[in-house]
């Protein structure tokens, strides 16, 4: 069987490794799309699988002692069971986690058996001590509170960094990633992995499956740049999300804050285009996705209908008979500000005593997900609280406060929700939490919780509710009638209950009715579907481009490029050389004769050398066409007596070095550059880190040295600010890597590409051999430009053409080398092959020159802080 992943690296060969291909059967024999039907396959096309992968799986299981057997049942409260009712009935859901139960070894093999049978389940089972390292370590003590805003200040606390645990963190995404491809069907099955537990686990599935379609959403929250550098391993979490196809997010804030950490660290830029977000990663496009997740509509309105929590509900109603009931619902850890609401409790009953014995706060707590010393420490905060504010305004027959610290099943919490006159939401930081959403569908009833409530089923002035929601949970977005408020506000929380108590009907029915709408609308299935539709759109053109592994590690990435793009080896382009005899050698220089790391960019001895002796060479026509200005140029090939230089993108050529410079035919007015430079210098002087370059044709404003974000941000407004002021003038305001700049209409690199092609076939030596090499935005302009030529005719249909680029990324050229070194070996042979030049081996100039390089990156590296 012929694998993808192989006849990639196939054509990313060389033209004579490209060759080769051909004693491959049933392989085409120029570069362009394979179907799967030319692959190999044993198996036929099957239906669309979906492989949800979460840390656990959505079972309840119990041992049955007597039996000496496991017993499992779906746990209907599970949001990942619940995504299967989004999905089409024909097509087949499976799911990959950790059972939450310690399963003997003995019995491991019997259970999988049964939960792949019976409920489509793969469990992955784990040592006991890398989980507890993995979950109760990495995962809850560390990730958690990090991915909350909480940075831990001191490395003896539980939630400081530690090695062990990440690598046990490690360990178990390895052991998901190998149950996840025993389960795949090759990549044709769509996988969605759920939540920061797993986000190494994309890079070690691509690596096996470059083309993998793969999805992932964060349930927690994702902190800011300033927090989450801090992480040792950053760059490989970062890395492995960016390994996905599309990364979903609960809130806008959250994905704005992965954004912004991706430009920080990684220095990877996103655009936004009609509606969508991406990243371009090595090629590939990484969509993100914001939408909050919804609740199964189906699933509370049913356990409404039950005949328990009507019984429970008619009881409740009884208990509470002339009590403003406030019901709360929180899990047991430090974020969900328990203490925060007990002490708004106790100033509201201080501030309006006409309150005391009326209104009543029902806190449920939910056990808690890890045990540890700070979960036993707020607990019994919490309770002193609650004991404290009881004893000083609760009096026989009432309790301000009534704190149920056991596990409730959802039907109990539906007839809490459904008698409750407002639900107060109070965390400090929490990723979603879908408490608001499940109340305010309780509030909405049903026909026989109504009948037992004795409410009017047919009337809507009936359906009334209130939220208050804190600012920093990602439900709250979504909640524009909620009355937000800061949790650490205390004042200001217990303001809103009141506000809240004493709210008119008229009011919370109108509040009500705009969030049921919402609520109803964009339940599981809606958030399901779609995050799947973006899914299937991110992975659209899978197969049509061809995929590069490249790094090891975690520092694993792909590179997705068009299937004709491939290396170029010394050994096919001389081959060409020697037999053509009207050569034109196009040469970028910042990047591309000299990497572009390095602050001082005179060229070496190496450089100065080969080009010379290209030049010497009659057939050959050699350019240095850059953005620089000419009087550098100028300085810097002073030695090089034939070479060509276009500087400032074509603005300004010179054929040799005695010939005269040429300028643009355009218009020489540049008085728009008075108008241009004051609006730069403004941004300059409020941007830290910025620079003005004045060239003689243009201006640029760079901020490779000022903060990322801020300076893109400044960059943004910059452009548009020129875009405005320079709407009447000729001239071009264009954003680059790290730069505006401004110059006149008509100047780039492709028309100096045209100028010389003219030029030459009028003197009747049309080139039958073109190099040009380039590195970055501006050079794509002379790819293209010589690929219209072959597109036109322009250039003989035998001519050979190599438009290459620096570096493995999505290009208009056709072919790339990895690096400048390879550039200097490359010109270097083409030199030794030159008319009137004695071969010889690689130059020691160049050798020497690429030695010099090498130092000069390790001293700059070493040096820097």
């Amino acid at each position: 069987m012929l694998l993808k992943s192989c006849m990639d690296s196939l054509y990313f060969a060389s033209d004579e490794d490209f060759q080769a291909l051909d004693r491959i059967s049933r392989l085409m024999k120029v570069p362009q799309r394979i179907t799967d039907s030319e692959f190999e396959s044993d198996s036929v096309s099957n239906p669309k699988r979906r492989i949800i992968v979460a840390n656990e799986l959505p079972l309840i299981a119990t041992y049955d002692g007597e039996r000496k057997k496991w017993d499992f049942q779906y746990n209907k409260d599970s949001l990942v069971l619940q995504l299967k009712d989004g999905f089409p009935d024909d097509e087949e859901v499976l799911y990959v986690g950790c059972v939450k139960a310690v399963i003997d070894p003995e019995d491991q093999d019997e259970v999988s058996q049964v939960l792949h049978n019976d409920f489509g389940c793969y469990p992955v089972f784990l040592n006991p001590r890398i989980q507890h390292e993995f979950y109760d370590g990495f995962c809850k003590h560390y990730l958690w509170p990090l991915f909350h805003s909480l940075l831990p200040m001191t490395q003896s606390q539980t939630m400081a960094y530690k090695h062990e645990q990440w690598m046990a963190y490690v360990s178990v995404n390895m052991d998901f990633t190998r149950k996840v491809m025993e389960v795949m069907d090759g990549d044709q099955d769509f996988v969605w992995v759920h939540d920061y537990h797993l986000m190494l686990l994309p890079t070690f599935l691509r690596k096996d499956y470059n083309r993998v379609k793969l999805g992932f959403f964060l349930h927690s929250p994702f902190p800011s740049s300033e927090i989450y550098k801090t992480i040792p391993v950053r760059e490989y979490i970062l890395r492995g999300l960016l390994n996905c196809d599309l990364i979903g997010f609960q809130t806008y804030d959250y994905a704005r804050h992965f954004l912004s950490c991706c430009r920080r660290i990684l220095g990877i830029d996103y655009e936004s285009k009609r509606g969508y977000i991406g990243l371009d990663y090595y090629g590939r496009n990484v969509s993100i996705k914001i939408l909050a997740a919804g609740i199964h509509m189906g699933q509370l309105q049913s356990a409404l209908s039950s005949e328990i929590t009507v019984e429970l509900a008619r009881q409740l109603k009884k208990r509470f008979e002339g009590k403003i009931v406030m019901v709360s619902v929180d899990d047991l850890d430090i974020f969900k500000g328990i203490t925060l609401k007990f002490e708004a409790m106790g100033t509201l009953l201080d501030r309006f005593p006409k309150l005391r014995g009326k209104v009543v706060l029902v806190q449920i707590v939910n056990p808690a997900r890890c045990a540890g010393q700070d979960v036993d420490d707020m607990r019994t905060e919490a309770f002193s609280i609650a004991k404290q504010i009881n004893g000083k305004y609760g009096k026989a027959g009432y309790e301000p406060i009534v704190f149920i610290n056991r596990a409730y099943s959802t039907i109990e919490k539906a007839a809490y929700y459904a008698i409750a006159d407002c639900c107060v939401l109070n965390a400090i930081r929490d990723g979603m939490n879908l408490v608001p959403y499940k109340y305010t569908v309780c509030r909405q009833g049903s026909p026989a919780l109504d009948k037992a409530l004795g409410i009017d089923e047919e009337s809507t002035a009936s359906r009334k509710s209130v939220l208050i929601v804190s600012e920093f949970v990602g439900c709250s977005p979504s909640l524009s009638g909620a009355i937000r408020v800061n949790p650490w506000d205390i004042e200001a929380v217990a303001d809103a209950m009141h506000q809240a108590v004493t709210m008119k009907d008229n009011e919370k029915q109108l509040r009500h009715e705009k969030h049921y709408k919402y609520i109803s609308s964009h339940d599981i299935t809606y958030w399901t579907r779609s995050f799947h539709q973006d899914l299937e759109k991110a992975c659209a053109e899978h197969d049509s481009k061809r995929c590069w592994s490249m790094g090891l590690g975690l520092s694993f990435r792909v590179i997705s490029l068009p299937p004709e793009f491939r290396r170029l080896k010394e050994c096919t382009i001389v081959e060409a050389y020697k037999k053509t005899d009207s050569r034109l050698i196009l040469l970028d220089y910042d990047g591309t004769m000299t990497a572009g790391d390095f602050v001082d960019k005179t060229p070496g001895k190496g450089v100065i050398s080969v080009l010379n002796r290209l030049c010497s060479d009659p057939k050959n026509l050699v350019f240095i066409v850059s953005g620089r200005g000419k009087d550098t140029l100028s300085k810097w090939f002073s030695q090089c007596e034939g070479l060509g230089i276009s500087a400032e993108h074509g603005y300004f050529t010179r054929w040799k070095k005695h010939s005269p410079w040429e300028t643009s035919s355009l218009s020489t007015d540049l008085q728009w550059k008075k108008v241009a430079e004051p609006v730069m210098q403004i941004y300059t002087e409020r941007t830290d880190g910025s620079f003005i370059e004045e060239k003689e044709s243009a201006i640029v404003w760079h901020i490779q040295d000022a903060d990322s974000d801020f300076g893109s941000w400044q960059a943004n407004e910059l452009l548009n600010h020129l875009e405005n002021v320079l709407a009447n003038e000729p001239v071009v305001v264009k954003s680059g890597k790290e730069i505006v700049e401004v110059k006149p209409q008509g100047v780039s690199k492709g028309l100096v590409v045209e100028k010389l092609i003219s030029a030459m076939k009028s003197k009747g030596k049309t080139p039958n051999f073109l190099l040009c090499i380039g590195d970055d935005r501006s050079d794509e302009e002379m790819f293209e430009t010589i690929d219209n030529s072959v597109t036109t005719h322009s250039l003989p249909a035998n001519a050979e053409v190599y438009a290459c680029t620096i570096g493995q990324k999505p290009s208009k050229a056709k072919y790339f080398v990895d690096d400048t070194d390879v550039v200097l070996k490359i010109l270097d042979s083409l030199a030794n092959n030159s008319v009137g030049l004695k071969p010889v081996s690689f130059q020691e100039t160049v050798v020497n020159e690429i030695r010099h390089q090498h130092e000069e990156k390790t001293i700059v590296k070493d040096s820097e802080p």
